[in-house]
């Protein structure tokens, strides 16, 4: 008889006394820091956290798991015994939060519901245990207001009007001045409007209220805006959400009662210093949603020293605890201080460079780990242009420096239009009094982000940083008026929509008008134009200095520059480039050399081709002297010609034109017609798979030898100049390995002459792109032929993909994002699974064949900073990209060699 074994049964519900900071994949970001809180013994008010794995059952099924109820059931049954109260009693009783919680922060994206528990017989037995009647029903009109939006999906709008209504009646500004008496006639209009509008009274059994609490947070995970969120942080969309049920605390007790965010350094400069907002008799979303602006942090030490004291104390543990800047929320109820959340806070550029290095300064964390606190896209941010502070401008306004940068675009005073106008090509400004959740793909749409309210804690602010969108919040001189369309500055003068203002997220200033800009400092320091210093701008660049000096120790992988000329060449290597990685040769065939190029297409013979290939040569030669100089000591991978020949004749429209105005005038017209003619003969369906690369090399004798030789001439004249020149000749667009053979024989006979005649040893390595994918899957024979690879991966996207980039983008990629068949575009970031296995296996194939095979990557996605780390992965030598990316390429590629000891800090 077999043995009966017990099936195991999932844990769907975890007590705060339970978790710890490490379970976020399934206690989400939120529960598994309030069960760390918890753990440390700071004042956390107890509940309990449901996980991921009940959210994911729920969406795939539409049903919550079987079991679910019943922990639910029984977790709230100990949370009842340990508070000596039951949900929703009628004489004292217990409320509860619920709140969502992911894996990765999601600020306002996802749903939260306070104060469940209330209802018509509950708010009196509330009122008569705090003996505070307006709190009570103040605190029964929020709960009706969030639990009609969120679960029963009321307009939020009408909630609010109702709520203007109720002010403007009472002649008061804010709803603190509304008594209780005018919250009950609130109250009584909100389940009205609930009625009205849902369809349905609202339920008045506290355990109802809570379940349709718990499955509209499932829910949230897969609204518009939470989807649209992870799209642009690319947080995957199968992680789903865990609800945290926590008994309430509450902030809206009156004056000695009130609520906050915190943090332990200052998210937007990294400065040390008391940083965060505090609004008294509130509750948690008063402060995010930014309605009632706030007073500085530091103003509560005033207000209640002792809470002050105490905060000050559990930020300094929380910090040394997370070795991380520290974002807290906490509420005072009636002076005792109670601690709601924490996480690793969300930081601008600037300020995650100088925390890393702070901290490495303080002990904390060592280098490696200070790599995996700042990222390249942070980097790319810290190198945009600033405004000119020398420059005329008018000034006429200011608010919080929220999240820096230098933006200027049409006031644009809604989501919508933000959205139709960034469409059509308008830099914009999203102008709002206070941003909410739904405003997000206007947030993303906007050069920048400016509200009239708010602070560094508001919605606005936490979500423009975790953008890097310049943002600048609490401006109170400024009137927003959303209906007018319109703003009114000091002065009185009116910004109309569609007016053009700047807003300086790094100062908080608001100018009329375009205000120039000027170079970043960072720029200017790996320009060589800046140097470590004192001031603030100088303070930043020695953070940035010292973490490209830990990423340039530890990295493997070296980086180099797509560079076509000498100038860029320079740029280059001042910005770190370790060689040129690819020379895009067509690049030199351009302006007055056009003409040589016709005369080569043209020729009916092989001496009026040779003569044509014998005036490009010098001209060429001149090229590869000039960038061997540039780049001396360093190596420069050559392409040689690339793109279709018809690219350097005249358009086929404006040639026939021409053509026939000139018969229709009987004027001369033969070499017009010679041209018309070989467009024609050139002309292809898809010329991007036609007669380019090698193909044009074998074709178009004697076109590649003229190359060869320039390469080899210019190489032996640097050497006789007493230089290093260290050349690589790259030849594109192979697909079988015969191709390539017949390519490399030639080049070394051209070679072999160009040493004989100059009496010069030259080395200079033949290798090739793969960017087809035969090219790829035939590696392991190619190499036999190649010293180098160099996967030209935008080529090789295409190809994989059937894509043609200049068309796909524009037509269809859009509505892929958003129905989530890509996360991101592939030739932004390398597609792992199709085109990064072809780079996998042919990496692999061709060391197998070739043991030192150098492989390197010049597509664009060689600066990248994911794709960067794949590579890293994969064993490649290098990548090679823009010159203004190799600081982020050399940043990626020492975060990328200690990854798998730094941590994931999103």
């Amino acid at each position: 008889m077999s043995e009966n074994k017990e099936p195991h049964v999932a844990k769907f519900v975890y007590d705060f006394t339970e978790g710890n900071k490490d379970l976020k994949d399934l206690l989400g970001g939120k529960g598994a820091n309030l069960a760390e809180m918890t753990n440390l013994g700071l004042p956390v008010p107890p509940g309990f956290t449901i996980t991921t794995e009940a959210c994911k059952v729920y969406l795939d099924s539409g049903e919550e798991p079987p079991a679910l109820r019943d922990e639910v059931s029984a977790h709230l049954d100990a949370l009842e015994q340990r508070m000596g109260k039951k949900l929703g009693q009628a004489d004292d009783p217990l409320l509860v939060s619920v709140r969502s919680g992911a894996k990765f922060s999601m600020p306002g994206m996802m749903d939260t519901v306070l104060n469940i528990g209330l209802s018509d017989k509950s708010v009196k037995g509330l009122a008569k245990q705090a003996g505070d009647e307006r709190f009570a029903w103040d605190s029964y009109r929020r709960l009706i207001q969030m639990f009609g939006k969120t679960v029963l999906g009321v307009d939020g709008e009408l909630f609010e009007e109702a709520l203007e209504k109720a002010k403007e009646a009472k002649g008061v500004q804010v709803d603190t001045e509304l008594d209780a008496a005018d919250l009950k006639k609130l109250v009584t209009a909100f389940k009205k409007t609930v009625k009205t509008e849902a369809g349905r009274d609202f339920p008045q059994d506290p355990r109802e209220q809570m379940d349709l609490a718990i499955h509209a947070v499932f829910d949230s995970w897969n609204t518009d805006r939470a989807k649209l969120y992870r799209r642009q942080e690319r947080i995957p969309g199968d992680l789903g959400t865990a609800v945290n049920v926590c008994s309430m605390v509450f902030g809206n007790l009156g004056p000695d009662s009130g609520t906050g965010v915190a943090f332990t350094r200052d998210p937007a400069s990294g400065h040390q210093g008391v940083y965060g907002d505090y609004l008294q008799n509130a509750q948690g979303e008063d402060v995010v949603a930014g309605i009632r602006n706030t007073v500085p942090l530091a103003e509560l030490e005033n207000i209640d020293k002792a809470s002050y004291d105490q905060l000050m104390q559990i930020m300094e543990t929380l910090e040394n605890h997370y070795l991380d800047l520290c974002d807290i929320e906490f509420t005072i109820e009636r002076g005792k201080l109670w601690m709601l959340q924490t996480r690793v806070g969300k930081r601008t550029a600037g300020a995650a460079f100088r925390i890393a290095t702070q901290l490495v300064d303080q002990g904390l964390i060592d280098e490696t780990e200070a790599l995996q606190r700042v990222n390249g896209a942070q980097l790319a941010q810290l190198m945009f242009p600033r405004f000119d502070e020398d420059a005329r401008a008018e000034q006429v306004g200011r608010g919080i420096a929220a999240s820096p940068g230098a933006a200027v675009g049409k006031a644009v005073f809604d989501s919508y239009t933000a959205v139709k106008w960034s469409r059509s090509g308008e830099k914009v400004i999203l102008v709002r009094r206070e941003t909410n959740p739904d405003d997000l793909d206007g947030m993303i749409a906007a050069e920048g982000i400016l509200t009239s309210r708010g602070g560094k804690t508001s919605h606005a602010a936490v979500v423009a940083r975790g953008m890097g969108k310049t943002c600048v919040c609490g401006a109170e001189e400024l009137e927003v008026d959303t209906k007018r369309r319109r703003m009114i500055v000091p002065g009185g003068h009116v910004v109309e929509e569609g007016d053009v203002i700047s807003i300086d997220g790094s100062s908080g200033k608001v100018y009329l008008g375009e205000v120039p800009v000027v170079p970043s400092p960072v720029v200017e320091y790996f320009e060589g134009r800046m140097h470590p210093g004192a001031d603030d701008a100088d303070e930043l660049v020695e953070a940035v200095h010292r973490m490209m000096a830990f990423a340039d120790r530890k990295r493997r992988l070296r980086v180099r520059a797509n560079a076509d000329n000498a100038e860029d060449a320079l740029r280059a290597r001042r910005f770190g480039a370790q060689g040129i990685g690819l020379c895009r040769t067509e690049h030199m065939f351009l302006g007055d050399r056009r003409e040589l190029v016709e005369r080569l297409i043209l020729a009916d013979t092989e001496t009026e081709r040779e003569e044509s290939l014998k005036q490009l040569l010098p001209l060429q030669k001149r090229d590869f002297v000039e960038l061997f100089e540039a780049m001396d000591g360093l190596p420069v991978t050559v392409r040689l010609l690339d793109p279709p020949l018809h690219e350097f004749l005249p358009d086929i429209t404006e040639l026939s034109v021409r053509v026939a105005l000139a018969e229709s005038r009987q004027e001369p017209h033969e070499n017009e017609l010679r041209l018309l003619q070989a467009v024609h003969r050139l002309h292809e369906q898809n010329p991007m798979l036609g007669l380019r690369g090698v193909r044009l090399g074998l074709v178009i004798p004697g076109l590649f030898t003229m190359q060869v030789r320039a390469i080899a001439e210019a190489a032996a004249e640097r050497k006789a100049a007493k230089g290093d020149p260290r050349a690589e000749i790259m030849i594109p667009l192979v697909g079988t390995v015969q191709e390539l053979e017949i390519v490399r024989d030639e080049a070394d006979q051209v070679i072999a002459e160009v040493e004989a005649a100059t009496g010069t040893r030259l080395k200079l390595a033949i290798g090739t792109m793969i960017e087809l994918p035969r090219a790829a899957l035939t590696a392991g024979q190619i190499a036999e032929a190649a010293e180098f690879f160099s996967f030209g991966t935008n080529d090789l996207t295409q190809t994989v993909w059937g894509f043609s980039r200049d068309d796909v983008e524009a037509s269809f990629f859009t509505a892929y994002l958003e129905k989530g068949i890509f996360g991101v575009s592939p030739f932004e970031t390398i597609d792992k699974d199709g085109v990064g296995s072809l780079v996998k296996s042919a990496a692999a194939a061709g060391r197998s064949t070739r043991p030192d095979l150098k492989l390197g990557v010049c597509g664009e996605h060689g600066g990248d900073p994911e794709s960067v780390h794949f590579f890293h992965e994969v064993g490649l030598d290098y990548v090679s990209c823009s010159p203004f990316r190799i600081p982020v390429a050399r940043l990626e590629a020492g975060r990328a060699a200690t990854q798998s000891t730094g941590s994931d800090h999103r």
